[in-house]
């Protein structure tokens, strides 16, 4: 298997210096959230333009009961479709599918849960409901005044400087003295949001178009994130969209490669599926506490690619005890493979301890190499250490 030896010091070392790069604006304009990776829901993807009330108060019980809200899930997010019009004075209200948006926060709160909102810096949202054009700090008002923890602006429209939109909202949110946790969309990764999202306040940026729930999509967006990692760390973070775990369109194991995939990329782990109907088997991909682990490490760096043979991968993201979470990847169609991860090729010594994550269990101690047999499609997760 081809291998770059020296590629584990991206991953641990430039994944540092971001804070010099960005000549200290991250931490002098306050932003203290998200020191690791959000965890939540969002309503986009499971159920588009025809959220409701019902819905996203029907979504916040499955959280606060079924495990994730133990597992670290905690936001619950309402994405486009919700906003209404303007009164006389310019404020604004949800639509008739939305009665009263500071009682559905205040509801949210209630689970031990947080409310996150959507918007756009144009005129209009992506699916063509009333954005924040001309009312800016009046919208933030409005989000603090309704509890909101969370705000993603989308700019699908794009009339106007996307720099000085994402800080005019950044500076608008810093008024009304509510922390949000503030994503940048954008619709194209040919803004390179990641070089300068975190100088606008942003706490995480996508880097990517949407997501698909398809094998090729996931693949193509998840796998892609390589060399991005030097510009992620706690409080800003890169976003390879959303999970699609219970969507339907993938098998229980590229879903498996998803929930490892984004767990190494340090990526957000937000939930776009309908959680009331999740089998227990979903359920258990997106709240193995080993896994999860591995994205919220306090460390906060970005996986990378250490080796690669054809469709076969080797990833891994050094963790705050000196150990490494590496995943295993078999991106072939047909046929299982073994995939091999030498120890010099993530600075390890010669013996080492190996830990199956996804099946919590000891596999003892490895001489040099650690080999795995990985399905098409599949993952094998491990957690490897020197042992002295």
């Amino acid at each position: 298997m081809k291998t770059k030896s020296s590629h584990w010091g991206v991953c641990a070392g430039l994944a540092l210096i971001i804070f010099p790069l960005l000549g200290g604006t991250l931490f002098a304009q306050g932003t203290q959230l998200a020191r690791t990776p959000p965890m939540g829901w969002n309503s986009w993807y499971a159920f588009g333009c025809k959220v409701t009330e019902a819905i996203v108060r029907a979504q916040a019980d499955a959280i606060a009961s079924n495990g994730m809200k133990a597992a670290g899930y905690e936001f619950v997010n309402i994405d486009d479709c919700w906003s209404g019009k303007r009164d006389e004075t310019g404020s604004i209200h949800p639509n008739e599918r939305f009665s009263d948006m500071k009682a559905l926060g205040e509801y949210i709160h209630s689970k031990g849960l947080k409310f996150g909102l959507y918007s756009s810096p144009e005129a209009k949202t992506c699916g063509g409901f009333e954005g924040s054009l001309g009312h800016v700090e009046q919208d933030a008002r409005t989000y603090a005044d309704w509890g909101a923890d969370f705000l993603k602006y989308d700019n699908c429209r794009a009339t106007q400087d996307k720099i000085v939109a994402y800080e005019r909202m950044h500076q608008a949110i810093m008024k009304t003295g509510r922390p949000m946790v503030y994503l940048l969309c954008l619709s194209t990764d040919m803004d390179r949001v990641w070089r300068w999202g975190a100088t606008v306040g942003g706490n995480l940026w996508r880097t990517t178009t949407d997501i698909q729930d398809k094998w090729e999509s996931m693949a193509l967006v998840g796998f892609g994130q390589n060399g991005l990692e030097r510009f992620a760390g706690p409080g800003h973070w890169n976003d390879p969209d959303m999970l699609q775990v219970g969507n339907g369109g993938m098998k229980l194991e590229e879903y498996r490669t998803q929930m490892s995939l984004w767990c190494l990329l340090a990526a957000p782990l937000i939930s776009s599926a309908d959680l009331t109907k999740l089998t227990p088997a979903l359920l258990a991909l997106l709240t193995n506490p080993e896994v999860i682990a591995v994205d919220q490490d306090p460390a906060g760096i970005q996986g990378c690619r250490v080796a690669q043979e054809g469709p076969l991968e080797v990833w891994m993201k050094p963790l705050a005890d000196g150990s490494k979470a590496v995943g295993l990847f078999n991106r072939g169609h047909y046929s299982a493979n073994p995939v091999t991860v030498n120890f010099r090729d993530i600075d390890l010594g010669e013996k080492v301890s190996v830990r199956d994550l996804w099946a919590h269990k000891e596999l003892g101690v490895f001489t040099d190499h650690f080999e795995a047999t990985v399905p098409n499609h599949g993952v094998v997760m491990i957690k490897v250490k020197n042992t002295f």
